[in-house]
């Protein structure tokens, strides 16, 4: 049984995952408006993985014997001005993304549910993996920069990405 707090917390973050996936898919409206599909792709595989994590929580607190409870948010951002902005501030949501569930962390160890800090020990390898991620494509797309072949061929390389389920 999950404690008010820890329920609390968790249905707020299904709420932020949700908020996640709306936000890369303004990203990826932007950069489908500007003719580079592969990085609207990117956006789009991105948004799904959020969406799936949303899910995760959701599955997760219902499994706990919870109700999982979903509310609304914030329209995310959309009048972006370039690539380079874009993934500077998709590096910014994935960092406040791992400080919230870090938190969460915290808050399962202080209150020694196993069950909690078993679940959340996946999204903070992920997190991981999400800031470097984007911190990488930060950096190509700095040193490629806006115009010429360069983007144009990172834009190639972004359209192969695809998204899979993670395993349950």
């Amino acid at each position: 049984m999950l404690s008010e707090k820890l329920l609390s917390k968790m249905n707020e973050q299904i709420t932020h995952e949700f908020f996640s996936a709306h936000y890369y898919l303004a990203m990826a409206a932007y950069f489908t408006k500007e003719d580079l599909d592969g990085f609207a792709n990117f956006f789009i595989v991105q948004a799904e993985e959020e969406r799936s994590h949303a899910m995760k929580f959701f599955n997760f607190i219902n499994d706990q014997g919870e109700e999982a409870v979903i509310t609304g948010f914030k329209d995310p951002k959309i009048d972006f001005k370039s690539a380079e902005e874009i993934f500077t501030l998709a590096l910014e949501h994935e960092k406040l993304v791992s400080s919230l569930i870090n938190e969460l962390m915290a808050l399962a160890q202080e209150e020694k549910h196993y069950p909690s800090i078993s679940f959340l020990q996946w999204f903070i390898d992920e997190q991981v993996e999400e800031e470097a991620n984007m911190s990488k494509l930060l950096s190509k797309v700095k040193r490629v920069g806006e115009k010429g072949h360069g983007i144009l061929m990172l834009d190639k390389e972004m359209a192969s990405r695809t998204f899979t389920p993670e395993a349950e």
